[in-house]
This record gives C-alpha cells, sequence and structure tokens, in this order.
C-alpha cells in the first residue's frame, strides 16, 4: 500500500488513537534529516507555542511527542522509524505520540498500519497538536494490513495545503544563526531522487515574507536554504536570477548571509558577485558526481572540469571562498574509471568541507531500476578511499590557519564559527568560553586538531 498525498485528506491514525484532550499541556520536537526538516520542526514548534503548550526539555517530561521525519535515502529511514520506537518507549503514561515530516509524507498509511505505537501520522499540511479539542475526531486506520514500509509513493499533490509550514510563523531564534527556508519543492528530475514525488514541486516564497521572517528571527547569522536554492522564484515568473535581490536584501539585515545547497548551473556571475558582497565567501555546491557520462546519467548538468573551472574563478577573486560539496557513490553504471575522475577532482579541488554517500535506490525514481548495480563490498572500498582523501585535505587545510586572524560568531560559550564552518555541518572553532554567545570577535587561530580550530584573543605584549 502507497500513500496518496492530497491537501484535503484525513490524517492517517493507528487503531490506538485516543480521542479528545486538553488544549495546554506540553511538548517535545524530535527532528531528523537536513536543516529544511529543522525549519519545519521550527515552524512546528511556533504553532503549538501559540496553541498555549509549553516545550518540555525531553520526550520523557512531554504531554505531546513529535517526530519530524527524513525519507531520503534508506539510512533515513531507518533511523527515523528508530527514533520513533524510541519515543515511544520513553514516552510517559498517557503522552501522546505523533510523527510527521518526509516519512510521514512519503510512507503515512505504512506507518499506521505498522506502528500501533503512534497516535497521528500527519503528512504535510496536517496540524500535529493532538492536544487541541476535537484533535482525535478522525477515522482509524483499517487493521489487519501487512504492508512493507519503502512501497513506491504516489505523485504529490500541487495544492497548497491549508497548514502551510513555508509560511506559519516561528519564534525568536534560540541561538546567534538560524536556517531560513525560501522554497519548498523540486522542479528538477535528478535520477536518484524522489524529494519531487512527496515533497511537489517548487514553490517559491515571497521576498517579503521571508524578510519577514529574518527580522523576527533576531539572528546574526542567516541560512538559506531550499531542496534548489539558486532556482528561487523561477515558478513565480520573476528569472533565474530573482535569488540575487533576496540574498541582496537578507544581508541589508543581517551580518552574515549563507548560502546552502546551490545547484552548479545556476551558480550565475552575478549570483557569485552576490554572495562574496555578503562578506561570507562560502559556496555549497551540489555536485554529486564529475564524469561526464555518469553525470547525464544522473539527469544532471556539468563535468569535473567545468566545476574545477568555476571553483578556479572564484578562488581568483576570493582567495579566501570556502567551498563544501557532496558526491554520490556507486550509482548505477559508476565504473572503475568514473572512480577515478572523482578520487582526482577530489585531489585537485581542495574543497574545505566534502561528503560522500552511498547510492540509495529510491523506488519511483529513475535509477531505481536501471542495469549496472555496483556491488555493496565495492561502493564500501570507493567510499573509503574518497573519505581518507578528504580527510586528509580538509586536516591540512584547517593547518594552513595555524596564526591566521579570523573574524568568528560565537555561537555558545567556548564554540564559534568563521565564514569557513556552516553550523551543524562543518568543524567549529574553539574559543574562550568567556565570549558571549551571538558577538563577534577577531581572533587568533593557535591551533588545529581535524576539522576543528583553536582560536584565541591576541594579546600585546606585555599583556597577562
Amino acid at each position: 500500500m502507497s500513500s496518496s498525498p492530497s491537501s484535503s485528506r484525513s490524517p492517517r491514525t493507528s487503531p490506538r488513537r485516543r480521542d479528545g484532550g486538553s488544549h495546554t499541556g506540553s511538548f517535545h520536537v524530535t527532528t531528523l534529516g537536513c536543516p529544511k526538516n529543522q525549519v519545519d520542526s521550527d515552524k512546528l514548534t511556533g504553532t503549538l507555542q501559540a496553541d498555549g503548550l509549553t516545550a518540555a526539555a525531553s520526550v520523557e517530561d512531554a504531554d505531546l511527542v513529535v517526530v519530524n521525519t527524513c525519507a531520503f535515502i534508506d539510512a533515513a529511514r531507518e533511523e527515523s522509524v528508530e527514533a520513533i520506537l524510541a519515543a515511544a518507549g520513553a514516552r510517559r503514561d498517557g503522552a501522546r505520540l505523533v510523527v510527521t515530516g518526509c516519512l510521514a509524507e512519503r510512507y503515512g498509511d505504512e506507518l499506521a498500519a505498522e506502528l500501533p505505537e503512534v497516535d497521528l501520522v500527519a503528512g504535510f499540511g496536517q496540524s500535529v497538536n493532538l492536544l487541541a479539542p476535537n484533535a482525535g475526531a478522525v477515522d482509524p486506520a483499517p487493521e489487519g494490513v501487512a504492508v512493507t514500509i519503502g512501497a513506491r509513493p504516489a505523485a504529490r499533490s500541487a495544492a497548497v495545503p491549508d497548514f502551510d509550514l513555508l509560511n506559519l510563523p516561528r519564534p525568536a531564534s534560540e541561538v546567534p544563526w538560524a536556517y531560513v527556508k525560501v522554497a519548498e519543492g523540486c522542479d528538477r528530475a535528478c535520477g536518484f531522487c524522489a524529494i519531487p514525488s512527496f515533497r511537489g514541486p517548487q514553490r517559491s516564497r515571497s521576498i517579503d515574507t521571508i524578510l519577514a521572517e529574518v527580522d523576527q528571527l533576531a539572528a546574526q547569522e542567516i541560512v538559506l536554504v531550499a531542496q534548489d536554492l539558486a532556482s528561487f522564484g523561477r515558478d513565480q515568473g520573476r528569472g533565474e536570477r530573482s535569488i540575487v535581490p533576496l540574498v541582496q536584501a537578507v544581508a541589508a539585515r543581517v551580518p552574515r548571509t549563507r548560502l546552502l545547497y546551490l545547484y552548479p548551473s545556476d551558480l550565475t556571475d552575478a549570483l557569485v558577485d552576490a554572495v562574496l558582497a555578503t562578506g561570507v565567501p562560502y559556496f555549497d555546491l551540489s555536485l554529486q558526481h564529475v564524469s561526464r557520462p555518469l553525470v547525464r546519467r544522473m539527469r544532471r548538468w556539468g563535468d569535473g572540469e567545468r566545476f574545477l573551472d568555476r571553483i578556479a574563478d572564484i578562488r581568483a577573486q576570493a582567495p579566501d571562498a570556502a567551498f563544501r560539496s557532496n558526491f554520490i557513490v556507486g550509482y548505477p553504471g559508476e565504473t572503475e574509471a568514473d572512480h577515478d575522475a572523482l578520487l582526482q577532482f577530489v585531489a585537485e579541488a581542495q574543497v574545505d568541507w566534502c561528503g560522500f554517500f552511498r547510492y540509495s535506490a529510491e523506488e519511483g525514481t529513475y535509477a531505481y531500476d536501471l542495469d549496472g548495480q555496483v556491488p555493496p563490498a565495492l561502493v564500501e572500498e570507493r567510499m573509503a578511499e574518497l573519505t581518507e582523501l578528504q580527510d586528509e585535505i580538509t586536516a591540512r587545510k584547517r593547518d594552513e590557519m595555524l596564526g591566521a586572524r579570523v573574524e568568528v560568531l560565537v555561537d555558545s560559550p567556548g564554540v564559534g564559527r568563521t565564514h569557513r564552518e556552516a553550523p551543524e555541518i562543518d568543524g567549529v572553532v574553539r574559543v574562550p568560553p568567556s565570549l558571549r554567545p551571538g558577538s563577534f570577535h577577531t581572533l587568533r587561530v593557535v591551533g588545529a586538531a581535524g576539522p576543528d580550530l583553536a582560536a584565541d584573543l591576541e594579546r600585546e605584549p606585555g599583556d597577562p
């Protein structure tokens, strides 16, 4: 059985679902997956607080437990199911458990049938507040349905739900930085990716609503995210460069503006200039592979030569620019020559940060039944080679920072970041614990250990 998402459908529930409930109480949200999911959780938090609920410190302390899941690849789905079961086991007697997010949207009927521990499986556009009056007034899912989580999903409706997380308000950021999702969904058809099937086509927000959220968050650093960030506004007829005025407008409001997930063909000269003008020369390029035949088989654009030229052009303008990318290992048809080309690219590109991901066969995607499947043992071998090479590059580039003066934003006592480190995914800078979170300081790098740096205040001769 597969889910059939629709903005008008009833919530999926398991047979153990109870009716009624108080409109007050406490809640706890567990978030898995990418920064875009974290934004969704922040919006859910805002709606629950607006309903009169208070945040609990842990699952054990909450009346309402929400698990916001990821369904991007097999490992993410397994992690999400493990988190659901862990929450079910840890919640106190009488607490309600809601599963939402990508796994709920993509495999909602299967979850409801196979996990009776769950009180509500809420897809996109559905409230998660089971403590609200009449929240339980829905029909339970049928019993005795034998299904497997992972069945082919139905195509997602393009209708905008009434409960639209994309444009709901959210609380001010509790840390000095915040992700801001500027669009939902994706119009591309990459061979390996199922996101368009359950997130739908791209739907960009207006610049005014984005700026209002930026102001509300009151953060020192704003990280713009979307499934296809550089295509922001294209679905609204604003053209491929509408991301540029958005970046400029956000940068006028906050000290730091950072962009994540840029498709390489949309990294125009104008966008590069806009990023450099923010003072945060950080480029997160979604490359996926560099072998031209394999990239074409992925239904994507580009090749290693074009990518190297673009990186070189940016470094010529901004020698201190930092780069992140990610690559899929073991895509169907990946040959030893393709792998060698990727190894050579990684060695030549010398990007600061790089992630490697095992190919995951996703039902409903172009690549699902492609020939040329790569044996798992060979995938592991290739992963190990690439990871070892990149770890050496990252460590060496961090060592080269020794003695440099850097501007650091303090995220928490003793921990900060320069423009080279995106929150949560890159290394950090260890700083004096006396520095106030949310403040900027010019420090001297005094140590490096793997991906992390240590920096201290510059001292004049004779200072203690």
